[in-house]
């Protein structure tokens, strides 16, 4: 496939997602502002017909009020999403000023149509998937979400869901929760439903106060340990308090029974589904998710320095610490506080160095060349096929490395945010010297999945001899997931971790508002293909990873030790060591 014919499948794949409804409405907008042009060309010599053109210019601007008042009221953050079709009824109203100047306003209509031809053009191509459901009652806005999955869910049939079965099941549970105008139970209820289906891109985004949150099914509680499972089955805790050390737990104590069930029993049966789409990935959690749960007590049985067991009672000492610490540890995960941190990871991505006098390390954080996906280099890339600009930013980094003696290179993936998987294939570009698929874009349409557009890694030999390996874990997600299939196929990477990838690799979009805005589910609209025709990455219903590591990371005792009590990276060292004997 050429360039030409990968841009206009892409461009076909865009529209295809878009909404069409939305692309109606601004239809409806463009029809009247070209009826305006022809109604000014035949009054244009009668300044009466003119003094009713220049109301007949507010029509526009009307439309976008009903617009408006049907899909943005009750959820203000919808209005960025409709700006260039709202830009639209402005524009309309330049002309109107200059309705009786022959010169000004030529100039004024034609700059106008220039304006609203790219607005109208950029609006069809991005027509967001918000369906605005926060005027409607529980029953009625759960519901509308289940039709609106039903319809546009791109996965709907690679997953198996059955949105008739998961409604009868969870409308019960919304419907006591009306009758009772109890949002923690509305919140459950949706979450429940959003997480059968086991989609790293679909989440449910509540709106609740922190009392409130307390009542939640998932409401996580402290008891000053966080548990954690070893590649031997044994379970250990972590990052222990001195509440828990006085009783003698500490750092490394094999944990046995939670609340009077086998510890992984325990695990098994009393965490709750959190969505997770790779089942081993979940497992991998469940004792850390255990860790947090219970009621104002639980009983903990462990073995003590002699070996012998013995059971103690926790106590909940308030807002859950210790697991997120455990969590983040795990993960690697930097802190996400504020703004402020959030702004420092992304300007980590792409950052290169060499970690000793043979072995260079780059970090890919993000598939993204901006803050904004919808950059302009970040889409030329996306719609061709073929991202230079990140291709020479990692083109300059390895060479700057092999300028310092790198023999061999770590690509950190953990904990990417995603964004264009066209990134992920031209660093692979560097990496071989071999054409490898790395993605199609797709439509969905009654079911059945088509590819428009191939995109690809295209090999160009500069670093085909280096080894490396690559680093992803269970937070490694959506387009960061497809950079780590796309690496894993090359014979001079391993992909290594402890855990596999996330598990999902499609493109988001979908947006439901639940009533009075107190939940808000975002699902994905856009369809990523691999070579055989299926979505690229995301699991199915048995949840078995499709992009497993190749390289699974040991977890003993030293290892956990090394993660959550001394907080040092376990998995880098593991990979230098890797690396340097050759493996």
């Amino acid at each position: 496939m050429d360039t030409l014919d990968t841009l206009f499948g892409s461009l076909r794949h865009v529209f295809a997602m878009a909404n069409k409804t939305q692309m109606i409405w601004c239809g409806a907008v463009l029809l009247s502002m070209l009826l305006l042009a022809v109604l000014h060309h035949k009054w244009r010599e009668d300044w009466q017909k003119l003094g009713r053109w220049r109301l007949l210019c507010l029509i526009p601007l009307l439309i976008c009020a009903v617009h408006a008042w049907l899909y943005v009221r009750g959820f203000p953050l919808a209005l960025s999403m409709f700006i260039p079709l709202y830009a639209i009824a402005v524009l309309a109203l330049i002309p109107m000023l200059f309705a009786k100047r022959k010169i000004g306003y030529c100039i004024t209509a034609f700059l106008t149509g220039l304006l609203t031809a790219l607005c109208g053009f950029y609006f069809c191509g991005t027509a967001p998937n918000l369906f605005n459901e926060s005027q409607k009652s529980y029953t009625e806005s759960f519901r509308s979400l289940v039709q609106h999955m039903d319809k546009t869910y791109v996965l709907k049939e690679w997953k198996g869901a059955d949105f008739a079965a998961l409604e009868a099941k969870y409308l019960p549970a919304v419907q006591t929760a009306e009758q009772e105008q109890d949002a923690v139970k509305f919140m459950n209820a949706v979450q429940e439903f959003t997480n059968e289906l086991h989609d790293g891109h679909i989440y449910a985004d509540c709106q609740i106060g922190k009392e409130e949150e307390k009542q939640s099914a998932f409401h996580q509680r402290e008891y000053g340990l966080a548990m954690v499972q070893l590649d031997s089955g044994e379970v250990i805790a972590v990052c222990t308090s001195e509440e828990v050390n006085k009783l003698g737990i500490e750092d490394g104590t094999v944990i046995t029974q939670w609340n009077g069930k086998p510890v992984l029993q325990a695990a098994a049966e009393d965490v709750p589904d959190y969505g997770i789409p790779v089942k081993a990935n979940a497992d991998r959690l469940a004792p850390l998710y255990l860790s947090a749960l219970g009621g104002d007590t639980v009983d903990v049985a462990f073995l003590d320095k002699s070996g012998s067991e013995k059971t103690v009672t926790l106590s909940d000492l308030g807002d859950c610490r210790t697991a997120h610490e455990a969590m983040d540890a795990f993960s690697h995960a930097p802190k996400m506080e504020s703004p402020e941190d959030y702004q420092a990871f992304l300007e980590q991505n792409f950052s290169a160095k060499m970690l000793d006098d043979k072995c260079g390390y780059l970090i890919l954080n993000a598939e993204t060349l901006s803050s904004d996906l919808m950059g302009l280099k970040n889409i030329t890339g996306y719609l061709t096929g073929d991202q230079k600009y990140a291709r020479e930013i990692f083109r300059t980094r390895l060479n700057e490395l092999k300028a310092q003696g790198m023999e061999y290179l770590v690509v950190d993936l953990r904990n990417n945010m995603g964004g264009l998987d066209e990134i992920g294939c031209a660093l692979c570009d560097l990496l071989t010297d071999r054409d490898w698929y790395g993605q199609g874009l797709g439509i969905r349409k009654n079911g059945q999945y088509t590819c428009v557009s191939d995109h690809g890694v295209h090999g160009t030999g500069e670093f085909k001899d280096l080894s490396v390996v690559a680093l992803t874990n269970y937070n490694c997600a959506s387009a960061g997931d497809g950079t780590s299939l796309y690496l894993s196929k090359l014979p001079n990477v391993t992909l290594a971790g402890i855990t596999d990838p996330s598990g999902c690799n499609q493109e988001t979009g979908g947006i439901c508002v639940l009533s009075g805005g107190v939940v808000t589910v975002g699902y994905p609209v856009g369809l990523v293909m691999d070579e055989t025709g299926v979505p690229n990455v995301d699991t199915r219903a048995d949840r078995i990873s499709r992009n497993p590591v190749e390289e699974r990371i040991p977890l003993d005792l030293d290892a956990a030790m090394a993660i959550f009590r001394d907080k040092e990276d376990y998995e880098l060292d593991w990979a230098i060591n890797y690396l340097e004997n050759g493996q």
